[in-house]
């Protein structure tokens, strides 16, 4: 890559970001870089987007580090030229491009309830919130006061997260789990049992197995639109001033569909990063790769700096990422509540399984392992052996004495 190179990245999250810092001055690469930012803030750290909903932080402090490059925020791109090698924006301009970066991330996803929207489309009513955006975050919080009826839709991290930290703010908080249990993609039955513990005695009511089918509104000055409670596919209707949307993300693709590239869940990628056109990439949110979309800060990260070295010529390419869920959720009386899981947390037959669970001290560490190597683990409450352990997994090293299993979840050699 050469100092005439003319490489625009459109996002302006996690991904993004990282990469133009990465090609940017005294990166050796000295490529021309532009960031076309959709959203009008700061960048931010969606990650901690929860504590500032919780009122622990405030917004500024979800700064991400001042890009070098040159950014343009507010700025949406709405079409790409392929054959042009354009960019082009909402605002009229363009950009020319010899590498396109897509780092687009995803969105909220929207579930199918009725009353969300009227026929003919048009906003959410009033009180129905999506929890993705700091303008999500920031409307929530406006919002929320003590005695709030609130429902939160989903128990996955975003729901969990969520209606922890609207529970923090006073609100009467109801949490509705379609799934068996909460954070079933990461947690196994006992650690999902103490979450749900831990939320309960953080005053949220919780319903798993539970599957709202629509919201209730009213009009208001026969115009506006806002929510007044949720109905329950047993029939079952409940009070609510506001609804928050936390089922989940889907990949922001549709730039690149109109564009003719390669598309499934999210944008198709190889080990170099590239799309089905070589001088596109993708990275973060929306990519796939290996028929993986990961979704996750770590992955978007590792994949941002993967594409750096690719692009200047240095590095292996991207083999994909073996990601750490980790998640403090805040809380009066015994404290916060550390977790933390990675890999296979279910067990095959034939895997050892061993765990270790205090119910007094609210701890419990459980680690999966397939012959003489660790697979996935769980561990809540305290998390002073979890580097040790995603270290071991990461690295997929062979276990030193499988038969001595409690070496991997104790500080002091399981005695």
């Amino acid at each position: 890559m050469t100092s005439d190179q003319r490489v625009v990245v459109i996002g302006g999250g996690l991904a993004g970001l990282r990469l133009a810092q990465r090609l940017g001055a005294g990166s050796g690469a000295d490529a021309r870089v532009t960031v076309l930012g959709e959203e009008p803030h700061v960048p931010y750290n969606r990650v901690l987007l929860a504590e500032v909903l919780a009122g622990r932080y405030a917004p500024e402090v979800t700064a991400l580090p001042a890009p070098g490059p040159a950014l343009r925020r507010g700025v949406r791109a709405v079409r790409v030229d392929r054959a042009d090698r354009t960019v082009h924006c909402d605002d009229g301009s363009t950009e020319r491009y010899d590498t396109l970066v897509l780092a687009t991330g995803s969105n909220a996803v929207l579930p199918p309830l009725r009353g969300l929207f009227e026929p003919k489309g048009g906003d959410l009513p009033d009180g129905v919130h999506a929890f993705r955006t700091m303008d999500d975050c920031l409307a929530l919080s406006a919002a929320v006061a003590p005695g709030v009826r609130t429902v939160v839709i989903g128990g996955g991290l975003l729901g969990v997260s969520a209606a922890r930290a609207l529970a923090e703010r006073g609100a009467q908080v109801v949490l509705a789990q379609q799934a068996e249990r909460l954070m079933e993609r990461q947690l196994d039955a006992e650690a999902s049992a103490l979450l749900h513990a831990h939320l309960r005695d953080l005053g949220v009511e919780i319903h798993t197995e539970c599957r709202v089918r629509g919201l209730v509104t009213q009009r208001r000055e026969r115009v506006h639109r806002e929510v007044s409670g949720v109905e329950f596919a047993d029939g079952y209707r409940l009070d609510a001033d506001l609804v928050v949307l936390a089922c989940g993300a889907r990949p922001r693709t549709g730039l690149a569909t109109a564009a003719g590239l390669q598309v499934r869940t999210g944008v198709v990628v190889d080990d170099r990063l590239r799309t089905s056109d070589p001088r596109i990439h993708a990275i973060g949110d929306c990519a796939e790769h290996d028929g993986r979309v990961y979704g996750l800060a770590g992955p978007a990260l590792e994949q941002a700096d993967a594409l750096a070295d690719v692009l200047t010529g240095s590095g292996t390419p991207y083999g994909g990422t073996r990601a750490l869920t980790r998640l403090t959720l805040g809380g009066a009386g015994d404290g916060p509540l550390d977790l933390a899981a990675f890999g296979e947390t279910t067990p095959l037959p034939g895997d050892d399984v061993v765990r270790l669970a205090d119910a007094t001290r609210r701890t419990y560490r459980k680690v999966v392992v397939r012959g003489d190597r660790l697979v996935g683990g769980v561990l809540l409450g305290e998390l002073s052996t979890v580097g040790a352990l995603a270290r071991t997994w990461d690295g997929d090293a062979r276990l030193p004495d499988p038969a001595d299993l409690f070496h991997l979840l104790t500080d002091d050699g399981g005695h």
